[in-house]
């Protein structure tokens, strides 16, 4: 090396190889897990002032959470997207113009676990102490946002969502009005699951992807339609896979086939099985 020349310091050397790594990933939106967490829980407070009391002194105070609602939106909007600041407000006026239809569904859930769980007390109990209410409520939030067309935000909400309760719902999941969940611990519902109206699920339920295909575009993961009850354990896949409404899936089953209408299925001995059962396994 000539005396001149200065030998390079080892971080500028492995600052040059990781900046030459880093543009495989293209523009870095600056968003983090704390901004969708922010942004959630201000919505929730929104739905539930038990999040957020000051929701809960009058129109003067909502009207403030819902403004600084909307620019944190405007803010997040345009760091995720690149999109102008004039579409990132409309965006976000949108958003919030669908909060009182979106306060019905999730207060509609909230009964629903309040309604069935013997278990509960009240439905502020329901609203503070079950990780169901605040998994599926994160989803509708998420899922509504993913509507607009808003990318990132909705997973990250999720997310956190499922971080918090270990409750793994895609945002991009079709879910019909009052979906209890309780206990659901280990419940995963994947993206293109379509649920329908006044289903239960336990923990350790899985609505999945029969296999898994990268190149897949058509629809991976079931269908369960309206008054469906599924017990703990149970791994449902595939995306013609249909449950048929009014059915009882017992716990720790495995289906990967359609179930009829008003069945029955359940692990359990073929000399117990009740006349009533349209399928033991």
């Amino acid at each position: 090396m000539p005396s001149g020349d200065k030998q390079k310091h080892p971080a500028t050397i492995v600052a040059e190889q990781l900046a030459e790594q880093h543009k495989e990933f293209g523009d870095i939106p600056c968003l983090d897990i704390e901004d969708a967490k922010k942004i959630l829980n201000h919505t929730l407070g929104l739905v539930f002032p038990h999040f957020m009391p000051e929701c809960s002194r009058g129109q003067k105070a909502i009207e403030k959470v819902l403004k600084d609602l909307h620019q944190d939106l405007i803010q997040v909007f345009e760091s995720i997207t690149g999109w102008k600041k004039a579409v990132c407000k409309k965006k976000a006026e949108t958003f919030l113009e669908g909060l009182p239809q979106l306060v019905v569904k999730i207060v509609a859930d909230a009964k629903a676990l309040h309604e069935k769980d013997p278990a509960s007390k009240s439905l502020a109990e329901v609203i503070l102490a079950y990780p169901g209410c605040y998994a599926v409520s994160a989803y509708r939030i998420a899922h509504q946002l993913l509507e607009l067309g808003i990318p990132l935000l909705p997973r990250l909400m999720c997310e956190h969502a499922h971080r918090v309760t270990g409750i793994d719902i895609h945002p991009g999941a079709k879910i019909g009005h009052s979906l209890y969940v309780d206990h659901g611990t280990g419940v995963v519902i994947g993206e293109t699951t379509v649920i329908g109206n006044d289903v239960q699920i336990y923990q350790g339920v899985t609505l999945g992807a029969l296999k898994v295909d990268k190149k897949e575009t058509r629809k991976r993961h079931p269908t369960v339609e309206d008054n469906v009850v599924i017990y703990a354990g149970a791994t449902i896949l595939g995306g013609k896979t249909v449950i048929g409404h009014d059915s009882v899936i017992g716990g720790n089953v495995w289906i990967t086939h359609s179930i009829l209408p008003h069945s029955q299925v359940m692990y359990k001995s073929t000399d117990e099985a009740e006349s009533g059962l349209n399928w033991t396994i």
